[in-house]
């Protein structure tokens, strides 16, 4: 890759059909643009207007056509073209993730690995990581992986799992990491959707002290996937697993091959790797990310958002399996030749002071986690958090979800002592890193509690109306937007590109629609107000109530279901289900528990409903649509505040679900 290869004409004619850019201030011809038929603008590259003058001005990223950043914003955003003129040509991960790294700092720390049990930290060097890579990349070849394969990675947080990513990038595979909690089924709808070639895999994850049964789940997923021809298998316990005809022991096939590996030379909108994400629909999204442009924004978003530098440990304690563990765990760190933490274990293993304990062995200078967490550990006091020293401490960050006050006090005030900076960040799959975050900013410029507030550079946000118009001036909400392209900016579904335009630009074209509502403050900040969608967000993994309902639906006395999130003091956003049974079922909390079942074997343990409620029938509209936001309403006491609900098809049927809602609750408070 080209320092500057992602605003150059190279390769155009070969790109998707989106986020095109201009050369040399001359805007693409119409038949050449098709980005600007969604955003209904002219694209084009304007000068760089850092003060401080840049020796490149052909590597500015180009911007929309009179959106000259103020002179605040240049100086910061002068920094961006600091850090792309610091990527080093060639493929992009294997050269600035390992490669540059390894040449200057062989014996730097690339990665502490956090393994489940505490103390038994591993720590994995530079030169060490490109040699796992290169191994593992050359095993893949040699088993017939080759450029623009898909392959799955199905594996639990350790080093291997960071150089199957790495590897795949290297021989330019594309990578989909599932999250290794996911059900077997989930595994194979995401394994045919993408066509994968291959899994990588582990005989057995650790979590919180417990075996995990990957490669089982692996075997009973692709029973149903054809285009699997390897399973490759790495060994994270002693325990000896099962291995078929198309199973390959990992270490055993990489300790064959050569520690050398030329990477693939790739273009820079060639795609990554593609992360399943939930939408409105009952079918996950494969969300595709290019080369260039993600790494290049997973990298300055790391670097200034949490102030890193050199030397720091950075500790995001993320899956991988999500795109905050792709961001902030993997490429970003690491192409800044950071040091990052591995985590493997849970908050409560073996007790309520686990991350605090991690943060005083390891000197964690960054700490960035979930509200969902937080709010947890706040429950077990401050006495955990205490008895650990965090003056290695500097920046603490917040993601996946709102936080609220509480937790941000109890974060802020207890875990960072009152003075580390607490970033709360907004940002989703799509968008390949974070958008909006307290920081950068100006020296000593405020934090205000639980609020996302600025955006990042080039980041233009939009409110926008119920009829689509711009909100304008301040203390407003509306439909959160962002106005114009930027690099982390995902290309595509694969597979599915009109989806893709349907879901982000036709809402409000011109836009791309985030499907968050927020408030811009008085003094012009945002913070994140919640989804807008049938979308919900269990302990900051997004989850569409389709779904769910998708599941619940397939039991054969449960005709009708309708799910709605709900608010709950732990995970932030909690999953409750209306269904309907069939006039002769019986044993109604067998039928409960049979549900439950279906969703954690189909989707996820996370995903299962924390309540399920038996109603005679669903609110409909004439027209059939279940109006979820009344059920909504009852759930959250909002019963004042029901709307028009004169289009139900019988409005009466609100007085009989709110007074089953009440029944439910007073079982609850008696058997509690």
């Amino acid at each position: 890759m080209a320092a500057e290869s992602f605003t150059l004409q190279q390769g155009l004619e070969t790109r998707p059909p989106f986020l095109q850019y201009a050369g040399q201030g001359k805007p693409l011809s119409q038949s050449q643009r098709p980005m600007e038929a969604l955003c209904g603008t002219s694209i084009t590259r304007l000068p760089c207007p850092s003060p401080v003058g840049c020796t490149s001005p052909s590597r500015y990223p180009a911007t929309l056509t009179g959106a000259t950043p103020t002179c605040g914003q240049a100086a910061m955003e002068h920094k961006v073209l600091e850090v792309t003129q610091e990527l080093l040509p060639g493929p992009v991960q294997g050269i600035n993730c390992l490669d540059q790294h390894v040449h200057q700092s062989p014996d730097r720390v690339a990665l502490i690995w956090e393994k489940d049990e505490p103390g038994t930290e591993v720590k994995i060097t530079y030169r060490e990581l490109l040699d796992m890579t290169c191994r593992l990349a050359n095993t893949l070849k040699k088993y017939g992986v080759q450029k623009g394969d898909r392959v799955a990675i199905y594996m639990s947080v350790t080093p291997l799992a960071v150089a199957a990513m790495l590897a795949c990038a290297r021989i330019g595979a594309i990578h989909t990491v599932v999250f290794a909690g996911f059900s077997a089924e989930s595994l194979a709808g995401r394994i045919i959707d993408s066509g994968c070639k291959a899994v990588i895999t582990n005989n057995q994850g650790l979590r919180g002290g417990r075996a995990v049964e990957l490669k089982k789940t692996v075997d009973e997923a692709v029973k149903n996937c054809p285009s699997i021809k390897h399973v490759f298998v790495a060994q994270r316990t002693d325990s000896t697993v099962h291995m078929g005809n198309r199973d390959i022991p990992l270490e055993e096939e990489m300790a064959k091959e050569a520690p050398v590996c030329a990477p693939e030379s790739m273009d820079s909108e060639d795609i990554l790797f593609m992360l399943y994400t939930s939408g409105s629909t009952g079918k996950p999204k494969g969300i595709v990310h290019t080369q260039a442009g993600y790494l290049l924004y997973a990298a300055v978003t790391h670097k200034h958002v949490f102030d890193y530098q050199q030397g720091d440990v950075f500790g995001c304690v993320a899956d991988i399996g999500w795109i905050t563990g792709h961001s902030y765990v993997v490429y970003g760190p690491l192409c800044n030749g950071g040091t990052s933490v591995l985590f493997e274990s849970t908050p409560l293993y073996p007790d309520p002071g686990r991350y605090w304990e991690t943060v005083q062995r390891l000197k964690i200078n960054q700490f960035y986690g979930a509200p969902t967490a937080v709010r947890l550990l706040l429950k077990y006091g401050d006495k955990w958090v205490k008895k650990y020293d965090r003056s290695s401490l500097k920046t603490l960050g917040s993601v996946g979800e709102p936080i609220n006050h509480e937790a941000w006090q109890w974060f802020y005030n207890v875990v960072g002592d009152s003075r580390c900076t607490l970033v709360d960040t907004w940002w989703q799959t799509e968008t390949g890193g974070i958008c909006i975050a307290p920081r950068p900013s100006e020296e000593g410029a405020d934090v205000i509690p639980a609020m996302a507030m600025r955006p990042f550079f080039g980041i233009i946000p939009a409110l926008m109306d119920e009829n689509g118009r711009v909100i304008e001036g301040n203390d407003v909400s509306g439909a959160l937007c962002i106005a114009q392209p930027w690099p982390g900016l995902a290309r595509t579904i694969y597979g599915d590109h009109q989806r893709f335009i349907d879901t982000y630009f036709k809402m409000y074209p011109g836009y791309y629609f985030t499907g968050d509502g927020a408030y811009r403050s008085s003094e012009g900040y945002y913070q994140i107000t919640g989804r807008m969608d049938d979308v919900i967000n269990i302990s900051g993994h997004r989850l569409g109530t389709a779904e769910i309902e998708d599941a619940m639906d397939e039991h054969p006395a449960v005709p009708e279901t309708a799910v709605i999130g709900y608010p709950h003091e732990i995970k932030g956003e909690g999953a409750f289900a209306f269904i309907v049974l069939k006039e002769d079922t019986a044993h109604t909390e067998r039928v409960k528990e049979e549900l439950r079942s279906i969703v954690a074997s189909k989707i996820a343990k996370y995903a299962v409903p924390d309540h399920v409620l038996v109603v005679k029938r669903l609110p409909k509209t004439r027209s059939g649509k279940i109006m979820r936001r009344v059920l909504k309403k009852i759930v959250t006491d909002q019963c004042n505040d029901l709307g028009d609900v004169t289009t139900l098809d019988d409005p009466s049927i609100v007085t009989e679900i709110l007074d089953a809602y009440q029944k439910y609750k007073t079982q609850q408070s008696a058997s509690s």
